[in-house]
């Protein structure tokens, strides 16, 4: 086996910002998934000034990435011109594009790995598991100025993990069924060996250590192995929060990253203590719980023995947060937080209603569709 080593932190300015958003290819005939990435991406006429546009790990998906930003304004610019110009192309294509963690109706063995060595070493090894990970996620980069703040930060973020699930939470239809779920996407991340919480690790040089253990027991071959809900990424310098779905519009992408920002800030701002050992028993079963319930998931404190409810705990998060997102010019983008913690309403819901609304799910993926775009709220 073939590793890949870790290399250094690489620096980056506090709190700088990075959004990768995965997004579904679909056939404007039916709406189920289609065959389209390589296609789409080689006939792309775009210069990358707004990020990038590639492929994923089958060929019914691609992941939009933007330019590291120093700002959440920049993060909403970059995603916007992305959007604008997938809506270009994709038409020419007669493709739809959608957000949403999971797709509603796609049957996962009809899906098609796309061509690279990764892809196919991910398939080889993994096998049909690959398939089944076309899911879509949001990844929200967030930067630091240390590797050992880095591995802090890896570590506080973690405890926040549900209020992120809940937040992006748009997948709750999967092989043609309701799930129960607000969040199903995260069940297929949780087959993969190296998926969960990151260890209790203290330090850079700590982490440093645990990696060349899983290389040297030959289980990881490198960073991208690690499925951690939030990791360190060393060549960019940022701490990655991995466990969003990805939401049905861009608007609420940027929230996330706004999200993101202002509660790194704080939390390196107050340093609150993070008991990570007794963290660790609870983290599985909270993070089930926000992915099944949602918002209205009841969440285990392992310090003060009791369960509190998620609405509350975000709530009360969202007004911790709010003088370092007035700091980082971004607290316009958390309103569309606040109000659906407030209203008990996100995508998922959205989702069930259309539903509801339609009798079938592939009308469900047509407006899904149409919202991504901007066509409809």
């Amino acid at each position: 086996m073939t590793t890949k080593a870790l290399g250094d932190f690489k620096d980056s300015a506090a709190f700088s910002l990075g959004v990768e958003l995965e997004l579904q290819l679909v056939s404007k005939r039916d709406f189920d998934l289609t065959r389209g990435a390589t296609d789409l991406l080689g006939s792309l006429d775009y210069d990358e000034r707004f990020g990038e546009i590639k492929l994923e790990i089958t060929e019914s998906m691609i992941e939009i990435s933007t330019q590291p930003q120093s700002t959440v304004d920049g993060i909403a610019a970059d995603l916007g011109g992305l959007r604008d110009t997938l809506r270009q192309h994709c038409e020419r294509n007669n493709i739809g594009v959608c957000g949403g963690g999971t797709h509603p109706f796609h049957h996962w063995p009809e899906r098609r790995i796309c061509p690279g060595d990764r892809f196919n070493d991910i398939y080889q090894r993994y096998g049909y598991l690959a398939k089944q990970f076309t899911v879509f996620g949001q990844h929200i980069h967030v930067g630091c100025t240390s590797a050992d703040e880095a591995i802090w930060l890896t570590q506080a973020l973690g405890v926040h993990v549900p209020a992120f699930i809940a937040l992006s939470a748009s997948s709750p239809f999967v092989d043609g069924v309701d799930s129960f779920y607000q969040s199903a996407r995260l069940n297929a991340v949780s087959a993969f060996p190296l998926s969960g919480q990151c260890p209790p690790l203290g330090s850079w040089q700590e982490f440093t250590e645990h990696f060349a253990f899983l290389q040297a027991c030959g289980i990881a071959q490198g960073i991208k192995d690690l499925y951690w809900d939030v990791r360190p990424k060393p060549e960019f310098g940022t701490v990655e929060i991995r466990v969003c779905d990805t939401p049905l519009t861009i608007e609420q992408a940027t929230s996330l990253a706004a999200l993101a920002q202002s509660l790194a800030r704080w939390l390196l701002r107050t340093r609150p203590p993070l008991h990570t050992a007794k963290q660790a028993h609870v983290a599985r079963y909270n993070k089930f719980q926000a992915c099944r319930y949602g918002l209205e998931a009841m969440i285990s404190d392992p310090v003060n023995l009791c369960q509190t409810p998620l609405k509350q705990t975000l709530a009360d998060l969202l007004e911790a947060v709010s003088e370092d997102a007035r700091e980082l010019d971004c607290a316009h983008w958390l309103s569309p937080l606040k109000q659906a913690v407030a209203e008990n309403t996100g995508d998922a819901a959205w989702l069930r209603a259309r539903e509801k609304q339609h009798g079938n799910l592939n009308d469900v993926v047509r407006e899904a569709s149409e919202r991504l775009m901007g066509k409809n709220n």
